[in-house]
């Protein structure tokens, strides 16, 4: 097999995870590529405006290996969605739902994945896209969640929720989390939202902290398209908040703007070594 090491080099420092990981794999037959210089192809990309596919991965790669933290995961399922590539993580972090070999299992975990001796399992993403101002449009791409949070003064949001064209209701709140099964154990789990099967496919709406006692999170059939729009606040004055797609990737939203999340026509590919169920995975990173 041919496998892509993508490393956090700040959880790796002086890559030594990844130098140890490329010669067992290599003195085993295996092909390896290190993906370098992706931040500053994030910036390229970034100040192009553009989606595209990168550039330097090899199109037999069969295992894109993520050492890093839950959010390494993230950023490299965003910036591989195109590709497809099935992803398994090692866990350089703290509690790493997503990463599932943990260093001192890792050569076991390698042989493994030499033989093929694991399961893969698909997860979907979101697709956000931001109408703007002056028919300016912008969108985005996460596997666990897009947050509508406020931005500058310390001020309740006040937004309006559409599914399918017909009005939800209205939120004053600090913002509203839209998750996917996948997020659900993140920022939705500590606004007070539902725990999901990874593997489920549907859509959870959270606000947080609503400035109300009875506006409780919402679960959606994948079909469905949520809206959110960004009204005026008290007193006829200008909201300014943002979309924030997996903790990174941000679009600034105003008054008049909105933004529409759907389940994307892409998803991310995961490799499991360990048949263990969710809830015992659960289990056992809540108490550990």
């Amino acid at each position: 097999m041919h496998f892509l090491i993508y490393t956090n080099t700040h959880k790796d420092r002086g890559m030594a995870t990844t130098r140890h990981i490329k010669e067992y794999l290599e003195t085993r037959g295996q092909k390896v590529t290190l993906w370098g210089n992706r931040e500053s192809w994030q910036e390229k990309q970034r100040a192009a405006g553009r989606d595209d596919i990168p550039q330097g991965i090899p199109g037999d790669v069969g295992c894109m290996i993520v050492l890093g933290g839950d959010g390494t995961v993230l950023q490299a399922a965003r910036e591989t969605k195109r590709l497809h590539i099935p992803i398994i993580g090692v866990n350089l972090g703290t509690l790493g739902y997503m990463t599932e070999i943990e260093p001192e299992g890792l050569e076991e975990a390698l042989d493994r994945l030499i033989s093929g001796d694991y399961q893969q399992e698909s997860r979907m993403m979101l697709n956000g896209k931001a109408f703007l101002g002056e028919g300016r449009t912008e969108e985005g791409w996460a596997l666990n969640d897009i947050v509508i949070s406020r931005s500058g003064s310390l001020r309740i949001i006040k937004f309006n929720i559409f599914v399918n064209g017909q009005f939800l209701n209205d939120y004053d709140a600090d913002g509203v989390i839209v998750t996917t099964p996948t997020g659900s154990t993140g920022y939705n789990l500590s606004a007070g939202g539902p725990l999901v099967e990874p593997k489920a496919r549907l859509i959870v709406v959270t606000p947080i902290c609503p400035h109300t006692l009875n506006q409780r999170s919402i679960i959606l059939s994948p079909e469905d398209v949520v809206e959110i729009e960004i009204p005026q606040g008290r007193e006829g004055s200008v909201q300014t908040v943002e979309a924030n797609f997996d903790g990174s990737h941000v679009i600034p939203l105003r008054t008049g703007d909105r933004i529409r999340i759907v389940k994307s026509e892409k998803s991310t590919e995961f490799l499991q070594l360990n048949r263990v169920s969710f809830l015992e995975a659960l289990h056992r990173k809540m108490t550990d």
